[in-house]
């Protein structure tokens, strides 16, 4: 029998924890991840969000171990994914009676759509729900990462039921940010957001600035653990994320062939390391491009490189730079460099992807044909260092 945790008073944690979890919508969680549900006890019983469907059980389980399911009477969906929706028919299987609340239009329309008509109750920001001492406020963040995408605010507790926003893939026996340890934690974060939410900077900051009047002690994501010591530090971070701000840092990204890209790479990595500007060196065929765009996300530099195979760049190359562009970085300065044998027509493939990402350029790619002796990589560092330097 599975067991509630208990986060505040008559609030519980009645989540699933998916610890061999290792690939989310394209990128690793390598530390697996939860699916976050959260039981109020009130004079109206309420249960925020549910659980990807093969955990249902373990839902079930842990809100039975704190009350008998057919006494819910609200069913509170901030989100229709279906890693936070799954459970909902089987939920309202056990509990027949209860309303299933979610944000309207979008809300009702998507979880319509995966589950047919349950009898949804849509809301809108600055609706409320009493149900007793507590009166739960609805706040709608949408492209926080969907359209349909709302939190739950209850002042009692001063917590704010946050559904992806702070979210982390982390699977943990700890409930708590300070207990699963800050760094690993803002990590997770960090990487979510790369991977996730990047791409909606401009409605995260608006849905910041629609949260700012509200104070929460606690946040309790849908994925991850809850933050409670360090709220102040995961609402900074997302200020800056949201803002595109980037630290002096580089990220050297390429595959090679026969090995002239890979000294190209080092060389450029070497570069910026010369100018004071840490930098990291990464292959493609050692690292994974989520893993990447965790740091993507606070570097102001990416040099990205390809040899030319058949008449364009190296396919692990065209990944990376297809799954960066869907992510749309902003205000970050790029490079393209590679080899080639009769055009050079990778390395102009990995400029005009970058260009198309909204990169800063040079006037066009680095590229060197067939080997790269010691003299033209010299060369190379001295026009890498020319065009760094007028980007700082």
């Amino acid at each position: 029998m599975l067991e509630a945790v208990r986060i505040a008073p008559d609030v519980y944690w009645v989540g699933a924890i998916d610890w061999n979890e290792r690939n989310f919508h394209g990128y690793t969680t390598e530390r697996g991840t939860t699916y976050n549900a959260y039981l109020i006890m009130d004079e109206h019983v309420t249960l925020v969000d549910s659980c990807k469907a093969p955990f249902a059980d373990d839902l079930v389980q842990r809100v039975a171990s704190v009350v008998d399911l057919s006494c819910i009477e609200y069913l509170i969906a901030n989100h229709g994914e279906m890693d936070h929706s799954g459970a909902l028919p089987r939920l309202r299987e056990l509990a027949p009676n209860a309303k299933v609340v979610c944000s309207a239009p979008q809300g009702q329309k998507s979880l319509e759509a995966f589950y047919g008509d349950l009898g949804f109750t849509g809301v809108k920001t600055g609706d409320t729900l009493c149900i007793g001492k507590r009166t739960l406020k609805f706040v709608q963040v949408p492209m926080v990462h969907w359209p349909d995408s709302m939190v739950t605010y209850s002042a009692y507790d001063r917590i704010l039921f946050s559904n992806d926003a702070f979210g982390q893939h982390l699977a943990s026996s700890e409930r708590f940010d300070g207990e699963a340890g800050f760094h690993q934690v803002m990590y997770q974060a960090q990487k979510y957001y790369a991977n996730i939410v990047m791409p909606y900077g401009r409605q995260v900051r608006a849905a910041l600035d629609a949260l700012a009047g509200l104070d929460a002690a606690m946040i309790a994501p849908a994925h991850g653990v809850v933050w409670r010591s360090h709220v102040a530090d995961i609402l900074k971070a997302y200020g800056q994320w949201s803002r595109n701000v980037s630290r002096q840092e580089a990220l050297v990204v390429y595959d090679s062939m026969w090995g002239t890209t890979e000294a190209m790479a080092k060389q450029i990595c070497e570069t910026f390391v010369e100018l004071g500007i840490p930098a990291k060196l990464l292959d493609l065929k050692a690292n994974h491009i989520s893993d990447i765009i965790a740091d993507v996300l606070t570097s102001r530099y990416l040099a990205v490189g390809s040899p030319t195979l058949n008449s364009s760049m190296m396919p692990t190359v065209a990944s990376f730079l297809c799954y960066l562009g869907g992510l749309a970085p902003k205000e970050r300065v790029g490079l393209a460099f590679g080899s080639y044998g009769w055009a050079p027509l990778g390395p102009k493939k990995v400029d005009a992807a970058l260009r198309e990402a909204g990169f800063l350029m040079p006037d066009g790619p680095f590229a060197r044909q067939w080997t790269e002796d010691e003299a033209g990589l010299s060369d190379l560092r001295d026009q890498v260092a020319v065009y760094i330097e007028s980007q700082r």
